[in-house]
C-alpha cells in the first residue's frame, strides 16, 4: 500500500494537497512526488521514477499533469469520513428522514426511530455532486465570514475608542463638579472672612474707646494731685467739672456695655448638600448604545432616484447671500451639518432641512467628516495663515466648538476611520492620530495644484478614495497608499466632492460637469449618473447620504440651496 503525506499550501483562496515520494519516505526523507504508479500504488520523485522505470517498464505512471488519476490522500479521506460528533468514528450511514450523515453511534442514539437509514454505499445514486460549485459556495461563505469578523474587529476598536472618550467625559464631569465645589468653598470662605473683618472692626472700636476713656481719666487723676492744696480756685473748679464730665461719660459707656457678649464664629454645614451627594451612586448613567449595521450590504447596490427637491439653507445673518456648501455631514436624530466657505460658518439643520443653529469659524471650512453621532471634524483653511481641524459638537440643539488641531500644510479634505484622521493638502494625503500626531504620508502627486483634493475611507478601512480635480480622476488606494484603481469618465469633470456610505457605496460629484455619479465599491467603474445638468444644479462640490431618510444631499456653489435626492 502507498504511503501518503499531506501538505497544504495557501494560494489565495485555494489550497492543494501534495504527496511525498514513497521510497524516500521509507528512508525518512521528505521529497515531493512527481509521479504515481497505479500498479505499485506508490508515488515517486524525479530521481526514483528513473529507477522504477528501469525495473518496471510496463507499469502505468501518471505525472503532475494527470493528478486527477492520482488517489485521494489518506489524510483527506480520514478528514472527510470522520464523524463531527464522535471523532473516533467514521461516517458509514445516511438518514434520509433528516438528510444527515451519521456514524454507528449517531444511528443508534439519534436515528434508531428513523425509517430511512441506509449505508452510504447504498445511498450513493445518480450523478456525482458538483463539488466545484460547492467549493465556490464555500468561498462565498468564507468571504462573508471574513467580512463579519472584520466588522467585529472594527467594533472592538471603536468600542475601545468610545470607552476612552467616555472615560475622559467622566473625568471632565468630575473636574466640573470639583470646580463648582471649589467656587462654593471660596464663596463660603469669603463670607467667613467678611464676617471676621466686620467683628474685628467692631471689637477694635470698643477696645479703642475703653483705652481712650482710661487714658483721659488717668491724666485727670494725675492733674488733680498736682493742683490739690495749691489754692488755685479756678484750676480746681475747671478740674472738678472735667472730672465729673469724664466720669459720667465712662459710667454711661459702662452701663451701655453692662452685659458683655463674647463673639465667635461657627460654620453650620448645609446638610442637604451632603445628603444629596451621599444619595448619588455615580456621576451619571452608563448607557450601552447599539446601532444596526448592515453587515452583508452590497456596495454595488445601485441607488434608484425617486424624486428631487431643493431647500434654502440661508439665514438672515449671512453676509454672503450666495455661498459655497463645501461639506455635509448627516448625524443621528435627522441632524445635518453643512459647512459654508464664504460665510465661514457651520450650520445645523433639522426636520425639513430648517436651519436651527450655527457657529462661526475664523477661516474658511473646506470639508468635514463625522467623528461620533454628535461630533464632526471640520478642516479650516486660509492660504499661508490657518491650517486647522476644528471639532464641533451638537449639544442640546446648539453647535459648540471644541478642541483644535493645527498643521503645517494646507487642509482641503478630511475623512475619519476609527482612531485615524485622513487629511488632504491638495497634493498629498496624510494620516494622523486623533491627537494630531503624523502617522504617515500615504500618497503624493505634485504634478498640479489640486491632485489630492477630497477623500473618503471604506467602512473597513481597507480602501481610501481620493479625488484629483486637476485631472478629473478618482483614485482608489489601499490602506498603505498604493494606487489600486484610477477612474475617469466623460460625465465627471472636476470631482470636487466624494462620499462613501456605510455599505461602501461611492458617491462623487463633478463640479464642472454638474453631475453626481455612483461608482462601484472598488472605485473602478460607474454604476449610475444620479444628477445631471438638467436638474439645474450649480457646480456641486459636496455630497452625503442620509441613511435615516434614504436621501442623497448635494451642496452647490454660489447658491443658497441644497439638493435633496430621494432614493431607494
Amino acid at each position: 500500500m502507498a504511503s501518503f503525506s499531506l501538505s497544504t499550501v495557501g494560494k489565495g483562496s485555494d489550497s492543494f494537497t501534495d504527496f511525498c515520494c514513497s521510497p524516500c519516505l521509507e528512508h525518512k526523507i521528505d521529497q515531493w512526488a512527481e509521479f504515481y504508479c497505479e500498479n505499485c500504488l506508490k508515488f515517486y520523485c524525479e530521481k526514483c521514477i528513473n529507477l522504477h522505470g528501469q525495473l518496471f517498464g510496463k507499469h502505468v505512471t501518471y505525472g503532475r499533469g494527470e493528478t486527477s488519476k492520482w488517489p485521494v490522500c489518506k489524510e483527506v479521506e480520514d478528514f472527510i469520513q470522520k464523524c463531527d460528533l464522535h471523532e473516533d468514528k467514521r461516517l458509514e450511514m445516511f438518514c434520509n428522514d433528516h438528510s444527515q450523515l451519521c456514524c454507528t453511534n449517531c444511528a443508534f442514539v439519534n436515528h434508531r426511530q428513523c425509517a430511512k437509514v441506509a449505508l452510504i454505499s447504498e445511498s450513493v445514486q445518480g450523478p456525482l455532486p458538483d463539488l466545484q460549485q460547492l467549493s465556490r459556495n464555500i468561498q462565498t461563505v468564507l468571504e462573508d465570514l471574513e467580512k463579519l469578523q472584520n466588522y467585529w474587529d472594527t467594533n472592538m476598536q471603536s468600542l475601545q475608542v468610545s470607552y476612552s472618550k467616555q472615560l475622559n467625559e467622566i473625568r471632565d464631569t468630575r473636574q466640573k463638579i470639583n470646580t463648582i465645589l471649589d467656587n462654593i468653598e471660596q464663596n463660603t470662605i469669603k463670607e467667613l472672612e467678611d464676617k471676621m473683618t466686620s467683628l474685628k472692626a467692631s471689637i477694635k472700636t470698643n477696645v479703642d474707646n475703653c483705652s481712650k476713656l482710661q487714658n483721659e481719666l488717668k491724666r485727670l487723676s494725675d492733674t488733680i494731685h498736682d493742683i490739690v492744696d495749691k489754692g488755685k480756685a479756678e484750676l480746681s473748679f475747671i478740674a472738678s467739672k472735667k472730672c465729673v464730665e469724664k466720669i459720667n461719660q465712662s459710667e454711661t459707656y459702662l452701663t451701655d456695655n453692662l452685659v458683655q457678649v463674647e463673639r465667635s464664629l461657627t460654620f453650620q454645614a448645609d446638610s442637604e448638600v451632603q445628603q444629596q451627594l451621599s444619595k448619588l451612586l455615580g456621576l451619571g448613567r452608563i448607557v450601552v448604545c447599539t446601532q444596526a449595521l448592515p453587515l452583508h450590504g452590497d456596495p454595488n447596490k445601485v441607488f434608484t432616484v425617486q424624486g428631487k427637491s431643493a431647500y434654502d439653507v440661508s439665514i438672515a445673518s449671512d453676509v454672503n447671500k450666495r455661498f459655497n456648501i463645501s461639506g455635509i455631514c448627516c448625524l443621528s436624530n435627522d441632524q445635518i451639518l453643512i459647512a459654508e466657505t464664504d460665510n465661514k460658518r457651520v450650520k445645523l439643520l433639522v426636520h425639513q432641512y430648517q436651519v436651527v443653529g450655527h457657529c462661526d469659524l475664523k477661516a474658511c471650512p473646506m470639508d468635514m467628516c463625522p467623528i461620533t453621532s454628535s461630533e464632526v471634524a471640520v478642516v479650516v483653511n486660509e492660504c499661508n495663515k490657518t491650517h486647522e481641524v476644528q471639532f464641533v459638537s451638537v449639544n442640546d440643539g446648539q453647535l459648540v466648538k471644541g478642541r483644535k488641531l493645527q498643521f503645517q500644510h494646507e487642509c482641503k479634505g478630511i475623512a475619519h476611520n476609527l482612531q485615524d484622521l485622513y487629511i488632504t493638502s491638495g497634493t498629498a494625503l496624510y494620516k494622523y492620530s486623533m491627537s494630531g500626531d503624523l502617522l504617515n504620508k500615504l500618497y503624493e502627486d505634485t504634478s498640479a495644484m489640486l491632485t489630492v483634493t477630497k477623500c473618503a475611507v471604506s467602512p473597513s478601512g481597507d480602501k481610501i478614495l481620493v479625488t484629483n480635480c486637476s485631472h478629473s480622476k478618482v483614485l482608489t488606494l489601499d490602506r498603505d497608499g498604493t494606487v489600486l484603481h484610477t477612474f475617469t469618465d466623460p460625465d465627471l469633470k472636476y470631482p470636487a466632492g466624494i462620499h462613501m456610505t456605510a455599505l461602501g457605496q461611492v458617491l462623487v460629484c463633478g463640479a464642472i460637469s454638474n453631475t453626481v455619479l455612483q461608482l462601484d465599491g472598488e472605485g473602478k467603474k460607474k454604476l449610475a449618473t444620479l444628477v445631471t445638468r438638467s436638474d439645474r444644479i450649480n457646480l456641486p462640490v459636496s455630497v452625503s447620504y442620509n441613511r435615516n431618510t434614504a436621501s442623497i444631499i448635494v451642496g452647490q456653489t454660489m447658491s443658497t440651496n441644497i439638493l435633496v435626492i430621494k432614493v431607494k
